[in-house]
């Protein structure tokens, strides 16, 4: 099986016999089905009313467990982005229903943010349309070499872990 990939690598050969193309081969590849992901994303979130940053907060919120809440320095260790964006976030989300805040029972000074049933519904929906659209991703490879991938994958990102 070939794909557009295996032509760009052919025509740098062509160009630069000199160089080892492999990380093209690769990373091409990485960088197309990317967008393809961004894209299945995108659709699975806005079929549920949520943007991607959105599902960020929300399934951080959700993954913690019931009550469903963090601290909002928990909630930006999870979503890796800045404090001052953070309020934005939990700000908008508050509005729409889906986050509450509440006082932080160790801590009088800070807050705690919990999913509310609204915000539940919302990015447990998403989710599940992002998993089907991930599914029909990955639909031509058997489950073995989908795992196998996956461990791939884990190495190659454990540099930056």
């Amino acid at each position: 099986m070939r794909d557009e990939v295996d032509e760009l690598v052919e025509a740098w050969a062509r160009q630069r016999a000199d160089l080892d193309l492999a990380p093209v081969a690769v990373f091409s590849r990485i960088s197309r089905l990317a967008r393809h992901l961004d894209l299945a994303r995108r659709q699975a979130f806005t079929e549920h009313g949520i943007e991607s940053w959105e599902f960020d907060v929300l399934a951080a919120l959700r993954r913690a467990g019931a009550p469903y809440e963090l601290s909002p320095g928990r909630l930006l260790r999870e979503t890796l982005v800045t404090s001052g964006t953070m309020t934005n976030r939990v700000d908008r989300l508050a509005a729409r229903g889906f986050v509450e805040r509440h006082p932080d029972p160790e801590d009088r000074r800070g807050v705690i943010v919990r999913l509310t049933a609204e915000g539940k519904t919302a990015v447990d929906g998403a989710f599940e349309a992002l998993l089907e659209a991930e599914k029909s991703l990955l639909q031509d490879l058997p489950h073995a070499e989908q795992q196998q991938l996956a461990a791939l994958l884990r190495m190659l990102l454990a540099p930056f872990a």
